[in-house]
């Protein structure tokens, strides 16, 4: 991967971190702030909670995802310190997909919020999971390419050893 490419990634991955964090801050202002009596003022906190738990959910991946960054600049992303930050983004997706699924719950009894809303949400957790899933199949991808990579020096060490 190129200095350039790795370069613009930061940046985007900068300018999303730098967004969630506005974005969160604002969200559980006005979550907080909206005092009004309305179906939904019984679950305010809980809602406020899952919202700021998700979006730390996603910072979490964007910082994995920066570190791996890293490792791929310094020619070192096939080896077993990549494990640590993949593991990190799979468990983050499936809590984020665990906490999309318990807003659609929250929501879902009464008339407050409509029932094609509360199938998006579940919609969106379905999805979550199956990011997770795809990037656990991409964990076994990399687990091979680490294991290839152990034997193919193995084996150049044998070669040397010959030669």
């Amino acid at each position: 991967m190129g200095t350039l490419a790795i370069l613009a990634l930061r940046v985007v991955l900068a300018a999303v971190l730098a967004g969630s964090l506005v974005i969160q801050a604002a969200m559980t202002t006005l979550l907080f702030g909206d005092h009004d009596d309305g179906d939904l003022s019984h679950i305010r906190v809980p809602i406020v909670v899952i919202v700021v738990l998700a979006f730390l959910a996603g910072q979490v991946v964007v910082v994995c995802v920066w570190r791996l960054l890293t490792l791929v600049r310094r020619g070192t992303v096939f080896s077993d310190a990549s494990f640590r930050y993949v593991d990190v983004v799979i468990g983050s997706a499936v809590a984020a997909s665990l906490l999309a699924f318990a807003l659609g719950v929250l929501l879902a009894p009464g008339e407050a919020v409509a029932p094609g809303i509360v199938l998006l949400i579940g919609g969106v957790s379905v999805v979550l999971a199956g990011l997770a899933l795809l990037v656990y199949v991409m964990r076994m991808l990399l687990a091979q390419a680490v294991a290839r990579d152990v034997e193919a020096h193995h084996l150049r060490a044998e070669l040397d050893e010959v030669i």
